[in-house]
């Protein structure tokens, strides 16, 4: 499988991610150490968490993921094959059970989050430690006004990457990144870095599918020209890009068996309606509609690496699979087109 260099980092790194919040949650340790096993075989080498995962959120579970991932390294001693990703979570009161809701990207929560993620991971250091969202105001999740009232106290970037120099120089984490972020938010740490000597950002987790194409209206220039390469999550919009979910169908995954406020951005009508007009342009050209969503985000010029999860070995085939398909140039303008009158209807 292709290989890419992250940004300014030295990681190089498969052009596909395994994306792991599943683990935990819809999968158990054993299928989610037979997907690593799978990924690896694959040629793939990059793996993403988070402290939070799995999904949905809950003191229940939380960690889950990174343990699972911890017991796999430990198990088959490939630490040094993998390039590891994980996250720490920004504010979030409603989250009391990571570190009692007074999680923020300041120094003594990153301490906190960097160490558990290590314990949990069983290994001494992470090669790209990501911000899951931003300290400060600004609309992600679904959001898609920013709302100057809803002004906040929130941790200073030049604080944040001062604490993240601090791990760097112990060496419990080697690249930072960032996530769910704004053009103006990669322009300031790059700016803070710059000014004051600490770590520059070598990428940035957000959205981007067919549903969501939002990074392509000013992210795509600022990431070009700092260098900062797009990870790209939720390539199949949370399973609906997939047709799965057409037509009230009772298909089981995160949208059937998570209550329906926890993704509302996915249920829009919009988005259904957007979702029925891919799947027949998939079909009219004798593609799937997975195929076509996957080969989309894997022909972008500006995705460097795309993360895909799974719950089942056959759904992780297909997805890796579909890195083979070329979309021709009628299939291309027709994703423009649906895309003109249904404009990231799941930003």
């Amino acid at each position: 499988m292709d290989k890419i260099t992250l940004g300014c980092s030295d990681l190089q790194v498969s052009k596909i991610c395994l994306g792991t919040m599943t683990f935990g949650e819809q999968n158990s340790e054993q299928e989610a150490h037979a997907q690593l096993d799978y990924a690896l075989e694959r040629g793939i080498n990059f793996i993403d968490a988070a402290e939070m995962y799995p999904v949905m959120p809950r003191p229940q579970t939380q960690g889950r993921t990174e343990q699972a991932i911890g017991t796999w390294l430990k198990k088959s001693g490939r630490r040094r094959d993998v390039v590891l990703a994980t996250k720490i979570a920004g504010p979030a009161p409603h989250m009391k059970w990571i570190r009692n809701g007074q999680n923020n990207l300041n120094a003594d929560n990153i301490r906190a989050a960097v160490d558990g993620s290590l314990a949990r991971l069983q290994t001494d250091y992470i090669d790209l430690y990501q911000l899951h969202w931003p300290s400060r105001n600004l609309p992600v999740f679904g959001q898609t006004e920013f709302k100057p009232e809803n002004e906040r106290p929130h941790v200073p970037v030049e604080e944040t990457l001062a604490a993240l120099a601090e791990m760097v120089k112990a060496g419990k984490i080697r690249h930072v990144g960032v996530s769910n972020e704004s053009a103006w938010g990669v322009c300031e740490f790059v700016r803070q870095a710059e000014r004051n000597g600490a770590p520059r950002i070598a990428t940035i987790q957000n959205g981007y599918h067919l549903a969501n194409r939002s990074f392509e209206t000013g992210l795509d220039e600022v990431c070009f020209r700092e260098n900062v390469s797009l990870l790209a999550y939720s390539p199949l919009a949370f399973g609906q890009l997939t047709g799965k979910y057409l037509d009230g169908s009772a298909a089981r995954g995160r949208l059937t068996i998570f209550p329906p406020t926890w993704s509302p951005r996915y249920l829009r009508p919009a988005l259904l309606e957007a979702t029925r007009r891919y799947v027949a342009l998939a079909r009219t050209h004798g593609l799937t509609p997975t195929q076509l969503a996957l080969a989309w985000c894997y022909s972008r010029w500006f995705v460097a690496s795309t993360i895909i999860g799974a719950t089942s070995l056959a759904q992780l085939k297909e997805n890796i699979d579909a890195q083979t398909v070329t979309l021709d140039p009628e299939v291309i303008k027709g994703v423009n087109a649906i895309h003109a009158e249904f404009t990231s209807p799941a930003q």
